[in-house]
């Protein structure tokens, strides 16, 4: 029995999937599945249920062998980062999938000292919607995803790093730029820019609005924030939107935030990762210096 097919074995657990474990492996279907019953013959169980429409679920004995499992290829992954340690060299691909807004404005900073501390590191970004971050982390294909109101589900594990406030934000002809502050009812009947319906910041500045009864005239929604800020420029709306991502817009004069005064508005921002998969080494040090730093920003 090889220390290969039981890292095999533990991908098939997590994702559910022949064909991911196949990817994640760089092997066929059929080595897969080769290595799968040379498994169940060695510990003479059978350690998967096939089919059912539920994709690749462990039975009671695969569920040991599973937990079992991770505990040695974590030791395995103890030992090999031990003896790279003399030379001082972390190295490996960290990969990442992050919404627009924290990914363009909050992140480049974290991953640039990141990579300044472990040079044979690779940081690998990927920019998205919120659900495709979601996706991309249950199906394996990511390390860690950043997202905003991270949604708790039973095979992530969410970790929360900040929360950033929401601000107002007009053009600089607009009648509301003179000020500084303004409530909400300041908005109605407003032309409004705003996130697309599958954002979930779009639902709570959706929900603060009706709190205090004032309806926007949306005219157009996009999921990502540098086209909201654009379309805020030309003058085609205001919008609501996280203060970091506009402060190089306010500094040069192209946007006016202002501070909205009858509810502080903010948006908690966590990442996930999958519960049942162990970090790598440079996944859990990237991971532990945005803990670190992003939540000295709270």
């Amino acid at each position: 029995m090889q220390i290969e097919s039981l890292k095999t074995f533990c991908d098939l657990v997590e994702t559910g999937s022949f064909t991911r474990a196949a990817e994640l492996n760089f092997v066929s279907q059929s080595a897969v599945s080769q290595q799968l019953r040379t498994l169940e013959r060695r510990f003479g169980h059978k350690l998967i249920e096939r089919g059912g429409g539920l994709g690749a679920e462990p039975t009671a004995a695969g569920r040991l062998v599973y937990a079992e499992s991770k505990g040695i290829l974590a030791r395995l992954r103890v030992l090999e980062e031990q003896l790279r340690e003399p030379t001082g060299a972390m190295s490996g691909v960290v990969r990442v999938a992050t919404v627009y807004s924290v990914g363009l404005h909050a992140l480049p900073p974290h991953v640039k000292e990141f990579l300044r501390e472990h040079p044979q590191v690779q940081i690998q970004v990927e920019y998205s919607r919120t659900d495709r971050v979601v996706e991309a982390c249950l199906a394996g294909d990511i390390d860690l995803g950043i997202v905003a109101f991270p949604t708790r589900r039973p095979k992530l594990e969410v970790i929360a790093l900040r929360d950033e406030e929401l601000v107002l934000v007009v053009s600089p002809e607009h009648r509301l730029a003179r000020r500084t502050t303004t409530p909400l009812a300041a908005l109605r009947g407003e032309a409004f820019v705003a996130f697309d319906r599958s954002v979930p910041t779009r639902r709570y500045i959706d929900r603060a609005l009706r709190r205090h009864a004032v309806q926007v005239r949306i005219t157009t929604e996009f999921d990502n924030i540098e086209t909201i800020k654009r379309s805020v420029e030309a003058g085609l709306g205001v919008s609501i939107v996280p203060t970091d991502t506009v402060k190089n817009e306010v500094r040069a004069g192209t946007l006016v935030a202002l501070n909205i005064t009858d509810e502080r508005l903010t948006r908690p921002v966590g990442m996930i990762h999958l519960r049942r998969r162990e970090l790598s080494a440079p996944a859990r040090a990237f991971a532990n210096l945005l803990v670190r730093q992003m939540g000295e920003r709270t």
